[in-house]
């Protein structure tokens, strides 16, 4: 054995280890910031939510499952879980739908194409509150601007700060005004990946551009539909700022009538109860809903990965 063979063995050795390891070394700043930032306090939320915890007065012992039971016991709870999923379907699905269309009519060949994809964004770099007290002027009850070509038209006007389903309209308005245009320029990404041939192949064999966008390019979205929709349901569920600035009080009207869970949270663990016990049972149920949704987005990702193929249009059909 030469008197090198020592040293390339362990450069042998090294080098493997050094592949082995390296991305995992990599990735690990990660994980420890998450760790961090993210694991720590929920696993802490959940401790919280098992004991009587005060705001001034701090851990006062263990309760096991009662903040648990006092929160799914509570009436002003389910308002609250019923008036977010109510804002959720008039906010996320016509917002998906119009993204959709926005982000098709940008893949065409238009004039100015970078200005009209990055015009799109600007709501989406406004402040929400911003967004909030600007629509919380359009939207009032008396000296709105809503109203006031409502009234225009010979239409009554419309108690949005009174009336339930008028309030969760003009919140999901708020929501659609911001997110459209992330969601639309998410899309438009996943348009302009699908490869121009076999656009073009549709097109070859007769396929209007209806068809093409239905039969090609729709069935070769759905991974990015699936993603878009289930973050706009997670977006949806935690929703707080546009509710939250809906009114000069904040607290989701008179009758509660357009508080959502996050609004519930906040009042339990920053109103008058100031149980942060409680409002971290709140934050942990809202959690298992947002998991369930998940669940669901990997469950119909497995299912369409195997029927992502396009369908190929049939000729002289437009």
């Amino acid at each position: 054995m030469t008197p090198h063979a020592p040293t390339s063995v362990w450069r042998s050795r090294l080098s493997r280890w050094d592949v082995k390891t390296a991305p995992y070394l990599y990735v690990a700043p990660f994980f420890l910031l998450f760790a961090l930032v993210g694991m720590f306090p929920l696993l802490y939320t959940a401790f919280v939510s098992l004991h009587s915890w005060g705001l001034l007065t701090g851990n006062r012992g263990f309760t096991g499952l009662d903040n648990y039971a006092a929160v799914l016991g509570s009436d002003r709870f389910w308002q609250a879980m019923g008036n977010t999923f109510s804002i959720f379907l008039l906010s996320s699905v016509p917002q998906v739908l119009v993204a959709l269309f926005i982000a098709a009519v940008l893949d065409a060949n238009l004039r100015a194409r970078t200005l009209w994809r990055m015009g799109v964004l600007v709501p989406y770099v406004v402040a929400p509150v911003a967004v909030g007290l600007i629509f919380n002027q359009l939207f009032a009850d008396q000296s709105g601007f809503v109203n006031a070509v409502l009234t225009q038209v010979g239409l009554d006007p419309i108690g949005w700060h009174k009336d339930a389903l008028a309030s969760h309209l003009a919140i999901a308005t708020m929501v659609n005004f911001r997110w459209t245009g992330y969601n639309t320029l998410i899309l438009l990404a996943a348009m302009q990946a699908i490869p121009r041939d076999v656009i073009e192949a549709a097109v070859v064999d007769g396929a209007g551009r209806l068809r093409t966008f239905l039969f090609v390019t729709l069935p070769m979205l759905r991974p990015t539909l699936i993603f878009v929709i289930i973050t706009s349901t997670i977006g949806g569920l935690q929703i707080f700022d546009e509710p939250r600035m809906f009114d000069q009080i904040g607290l989701g009207g008179a009758d509660r009538q357009w508080m959502t869970v996050t609004m519930y949270m906040y009042e339990v663990g920053w109103g008058n109860q100031r149980n942060f016990g409680m409002a971290s049972a709140v934050a942990w149920i809202l959690f298992v809903v947002i998991v369930a949704f998940a669940l669901i987005n990997f469950a119909l990702t497995r299912r369409i990965a195997t029927s992502a193929e396009p369908r190929r249009p049939r000729k002289g059909h437009r």
